[in-house]
Protein backbone atom coordinates (compact mmCIF):
# COMPACT_ATOMS: atom_id res chain seq x y z
CA UNK A 1 0.00 0.00 0.00
CA UNK A 2 1.41 3.35 -0.91
CA UNK A 3 1.97 5.69 1.51
CA UNK A 4 -0.81 8.61 1.63
CA UNK A 5 0.36 12.57 0.82
CA UNK A 6 -0.76 12.84 4.59
CA UNK A 7 1.95 10.22 5.79
CA UNK A 8 4.40 10.67 4.06
CA UNK A 9 6.09 14.29 5.09
CA UNK A 10 8.56 14.22 2.17
CA UNK A 11 5.65 14.34 -0.01
CA UNK A 12 3.59 16.72 1.62
CA UNK A 13 5.74 19.29 1.26
CA UNK A 14 8.26 21.01 -1.14
CA UNK A 15 12.13 19.71 -0.23
CA UNK A 16 12.77 23.57 0.46
CA UNK A 17 10.43 23.75 3.65
CA UNK A 18 11.74 20.20 4.74
CA UNK A 19 14.99 21.30 4.90
CA UNK A 20 14.07 24.66 6.86
CA UNK A 21 12.11 22.65 9.32
CA UNK A 22 15.60 19.84 9.60
CA UNK A 23 17.93 23.17 10.02
CA UNK A 24 15.51 25.06 12.31
CA UNK A 25 15.55 21.95 14.91
CA UNK A 26 19.35 21.69 14.24
CA UNK A 27 19.79 25.59 14.85
CA UNK A 28 17.51 25.34 18.04
CA UNK A 29 19.42 22.25 19.52
CA UNK A 30 22.47 24.67 19.19
CA UNK A 31 21.23 27.83 20.55
CA UNK A 32 20.01 25.98 23.06
CA UNK A 33 23.32 24.23 24.07
CA UNK A 34 21.89 20.66 23.20
CA UNK A 35 24.78 20.66 20.75
CA UNK A 36 27.90 22.24 22.21
CA UNK A 37 30.65 24.56 20.00
CA UNK A 38 33.00 21.91 19.11
CA UNK A 39 30.19 18.88 19.10
CA UNK A 40 30.06 16.69 15.80
CA UNK A 41 26.70 16.40 14.66
CA UNK A 42 24.84 13.45 13.62
CA UNK A 43 25.71 11.58 10.03
CA UNK A 44 23.82 12.38 7.49
CA UNK A 45 22.52 9.00 7.58
CA UNK A 46 21.33 9.65 10.82
CA UNK A 47 19.50 12.87 10.02
CA UNK A 48 18.09 11.39 7.12
CA UNK A 49 16.10 8.80 9.62
CA UNK A 50 15.74 10.81 12.54
CA UNK A 51 13.89 13.67 10.40
CA UNK A 52 12.63 10.79 7.62
CA UNK A 53 13.88 13.65 4.70
CA UNK A 54 16.14 12.38 1.98
CA UNK A 55 20.00 13.31 2.49
CA UNK A 56 19.50 16.57 -0.53
CA UNK A 57 16.94 18.06 2.35
CA UNK A 58 19.76 17.31 5.13
CA UNK A 59 22.26 18.74 3.01
CA UNK A 60 20.40 21.91 1.72
CA UNK A 61 19.60 22.18 5.45
CA UNK A 62 23.32 21.82 6.24
CA UNK A 63 24.25 24.23 4.02
CA UNK A 64 21.93 26.77 5.93
CA UNK A 65 23.81 26.02 9.16
CA UNK A 66 26.97 26.86 7.69
CA UNK A 67 25.75 30.15 6.15
CA UNK A 68 24.21 30.85 9.19
CA UNK A 69 27.80 30.84 10.63
CA UNK A 70 26.66 27.67 12.95
CA UNK A 71 28.84 24.82 12.04
CA UNK A 72 31.68 24.08 9.82
CA UNK A 73 32.53 20.90 8.25
CA UNK A 74 35.80 18.98 8.18
CA UNK A 75 36.50 16.45 4.93
CA UNK A 76 36.16 13.15 6.41
CA UNK A 77 35.35 13.84 9.58
CA UNK A 78 31.71 15.48 9.36
CA UNK A 79 29.81 18.62 10.30
CA UNK A 80 30.64 20.02 13.82
CA UNK A 81 29.15 23.20 15.62
CA UNK A 82 31.47 26.10 14.93
CA UNK A 83 33.37 27.01 18.51
CA UNK A 84 32.43 30.36 17.65
CA UNK A 85 28.72 30.52 16.18
CA UNK A 86 27.81 33.29 18.44
CA UNK A 87 30.26 35.47 16.99
CA UNK A 88 30.24 34.34 13.43
CA UNK A 89 26.21 33.76 13.05
CA UNK A 90 24.12 36.30 10.97
CA UNK A 91 20.50 35.91 11.70
CA UNK A 92 17.27 37.07 10.52
CA UNK A 93 14.09 35.72 12.12
CA UNK A 94 11.65 34.60 9.91
CA UNK A 95 9.12 37.47 9.99
CA UNK A 96 5.44 37.34 11.44
CA UNK A 97 2.80 37.69 8.88
CA UNK A 98 0.87 39.38 10.96
CA UNK A 99 3.51 42.20 11.78
CA UNK A 100 3.35 44.15 9.02
CA UNK A 101 6.31 46.32 9.74
CA UNK A 102 8.65 43.59 9.75
CA UNK A 103 7.31 42.62 6.98
CA UNK A 104 7.63 45.78 5.43
CA UNK A 105 11.83 45.87 6.26
CA UNK A 106 12.16 42.19 5.13
CA UNK A 107 10.62 42.93 1.40
CA UNK A 108 12.93 45.78 1.39
CA UNK A 109 15.69 43.79 1.91
CA UNK A 110 14.63 41.21 -0.22
CA UNK A 111 13.57 44.01 -3.02
CA UNK A 112 17.36 45.28 -3.01
CA UNK A 113 18.60 41.46 -3.77
CA UNK A 114 16.62 40.92 -5.98
CA UNK A 115 16.64 43.49 -8.57
CA UNK A 116 20.75 43.48 -7.87
CA UNK A 117 20.99 39.47 -9.22
CA UNK A 118 18.25 40.04 -12.06
CA UNK A 119 20.74 42.70 -13.40
CA UNK A 120 23.78 40.90 -12.94
CA UNK A 121 21.97 37.41 -14.29
CA UNK A 122 21.36 39.62 -17.39
CA UNK A 123 24.63 40.56 -17.69
CA UNK A 124 26.56 37.23 -16.86
CA UNK A 125 23.95 34.78 -17.61
CA UNK A 126 25.33 31.74 -19.82
CA UNK A 127 23.47 29.43 -22.15
CA UNK A 128 23.42 26.70 -19.48
CA UNK A 129 21.75 29.61 -16.95
CA UNK A 130 19.02 30.09 -19.86
CA UNK A 131 18.39 26.62 -20.09
CA UNK A 132 17.79 26.40 -16.13
CA UNK A 133 15.35 28.87 -15.88
CA UNK A 134 13.66 28.06 -18.99
CA UNK A 135 12.82 24.91 -17.64
CA UNK A 136 11.54 26.12 -14.24
CA UNK A 137 9.05 28.24 -16.14
CA UNK A 138 7.63 25.07 -18.27
CA UNK A 139 7.12 23.49 -14.77
CA UNK A 140 5.61 25.66 -13.30
CA UNK A 141 2.98 26.22 -16.77
CA UNK A 142 2.67 22.26 -16.38
CA UNK A 143 1.67 22.97 -12.54
CA UNK A 144 -0.83 25.87 -13.41
CA UNK A 145 -1.99 24.10 -15.95
CA UNK A 146 -2.41 20.88 -13.38
CA UNK A 147 -3.80 22.68 -10.69
CA UNK A 148 -0.64 22.88 -8.52
CA UNK A 149 0.90 25.02 -7.12
CA UNK A 150 4.33 24.58 -8.47
CA UNK A 151 6.28 26.33 -5.22
CA UNK A 152 9.39 24.17 -5.98
CA UNK A 153 9.16 24.94 -9.28
CA UNK A 154 8.84 28.71 -8.36
CA UNK A 155 12.08 28.15 -6.20
CA UNK A 156 14.08 26.63 -8.44
CA UNK A 157 13.46 30.03 -11.44
CA UNK A 158 14.61 32.32 -8.22
CA UNK A 159 17.49 29.81 -7.82
CA UNK A 160 18.64 29.93 -11.11
CA UNK A 161 18.41 33.43 -11.30
CA UNK A 162 20.81 34.22 -8.15
CA UNK A 163 23.19 31.44 -9.91
CA UNK A 164 23.56 33.27 -13.45
CA UNK A 165 25.05 35.64 -11.31
CA UNK A 166 28.22 33.89 -10.59
CA UNK A 167 29.08 35.27 -7.52
CA UNK A 168 29.43 32.77 -4.32
CA UNK A 169 28.07 35.50 -2.36
CA UNK A 170 25.05 36.19 -3.46
CA UNK A 171 24.20 32.27 -3.81
CA UNK A 172 25.13 32.39 -0.02
CA UNK A 173 23.42 35.08 0.67
CA UNK A 174 20.16 33.61 -1.28
CA UNK A 175 20.70 30.49 0.36
CA UNK A 176 19.87 31.95 3.94
CA UNK A 177 17.04 34.04 3.06
CA UNK A 178 15.28 30.82 0.94
CA UNK A 179 15.46 29.22 4.02
CA UNK A 180 14.59 31.82 6.78
CA UNK A 181 12.55 34.70 5.16
CA UNK A 182 11.62 33.72 1.49
CA UNK A 183 9.10 31.23 2.50
CA UNK A 184 6.98 33.69 4.37
CA UNK A 185 6.88 35.79 0.65
CA UNK A 186 6.47 32.22 -1.11
CA UNK A 187 3.06 31.75 1.44
CA UNK A 188 1.55 34.81 -0.94
CA UNK A 189 2.07 32.69 -4.24
CA UNK A 190 0.62 29.49 -2.46
CA UNK A 191 -2.33 30.93 -0.86
CA UNK A 192 -3.00 33.10 -4.53
CA UNK A 193 -3.27 29.74 -6.25
CA UNK A 194 -5.10 27.99 -3.57
CA UNK A 195 -7.70 30.55 -3.47
CA UNK A 196 -6.99 33.16 -5.97
CA UNK A 197 -6.39 30.46 -9.14
CA UNK A 198 -7.24 33.93 -11.76
CA UNK A 199 -4.38 35.57 -10.22
CA UNK A 200 -1.70 33.11 -11.51
CA UNK A 201 -1.33 34.36 -14.81
CA UNK A 202 -0.13 37.23 -13.65
CA UNK A 203 2.49 35.77 -11.47
CA UNK A 204 3.50 33.58 -14.68
CA UNK A 205 3.38 36.83 -16.81
CA UNK A 206 5.69 38.58 -14.11
CA UNK A 207 8.42 35.32 -14.32
CA UNK A 208 8.33 35.80 -17.84
CA UNK A 209 9.42 39.48 -18.34
CA UNK A 210 12.07 38.47 -15.76
CA UNK A 211 13.38 35.56 -18.11
CA UNK A 212 12.78 37.74 -21.40
CA UNK A 213 15.04 40.58 -20.12
CA UNK A 214 17.67 38.59 -18.36
CA UNK A 215 17.59 36.38 -22.06
CA UNK A 216 17.97 39.76 -24.06
CA UNK A 217 20.35 40.61 -21.90
CA UNK A 218 19.34 43.72 -20.80
CA UNK A 219 20.22 44.32 -16.73
CA UNK A 220 18.00 47.62 -16.66
CA UNK A 221 15.04 45.95 -18.07
CA UNK A 222 15.58 42.92 -15.35
CA UNK A 223 16.51 44.73 -12.73
CA UNK A 224 12.90 46.52 -13.32
CA UNK A 225 11.00 43.25 -14.01
CA UNK A 226 12.29 41.85 -10.84
CA UNK A 227 11.50 44.83 -8.80
CA UNK A 228 7.73 44.95 -10.36
CA UNK A 229 7.40 41.20 -9.05
CA UNK A 230 8.33 41.43 -5.61
CA UNK A 231 6.23 44.42 -5.20
CA UNK A 232 3.10 42.49 -7.18
CA UNK A 233 3.84 39.64 -4.32
CA UNK A 234 4.14 41.83 -1.59
CA UNK A 235 0.25 43.44 -2.86
CA UNK A 236 -0.50 39.62 -2.82
CA UNK A 237 0.70 38.58 0.50
CA UNK A 238 -1.09 41.71 2.10
CA UNK A 239 -4.50 41.21 0.65
CA UNK A 240 -4.05 37.46 1.77
CA UNK A 241 -3.33 39.36 5.32
CA UNK A 242 -6.07 41.28 4.58
CA UNK A 243 -8.53 38.51 3.36
CA UNK A 244 -7.72 35.90 6.55
CA UNK A 245 -10.40 34.65 9.04
CA UNK A 246 -8.92 35.97 12.42
CA UNK A 247 -8.22 32.58 14.42
CA UNK A 248 -11.28 31.66 16.76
Amino acid sequence: MQPSQESDPTRAAPRSSLSAAVADALADQIRQGVLAPGDRLPTEKQLTEMHSVSRAVVREALARLKSEGLVTSQQGSGVFVDPNFQKNAFRIAAPTPGDNQDLEHILELMLSIEVTAARYAAQRRTDHDLKKMRQALVGMEYALINDKLGDEEDYQFHQAIVQATHNPHLVALNDYLEANVRRVIRSARNNTARMYAERMAAVQSEHQAIFAAIEAGDPDAAGRAAEQHLRNAADRLRLFQAERPAPV
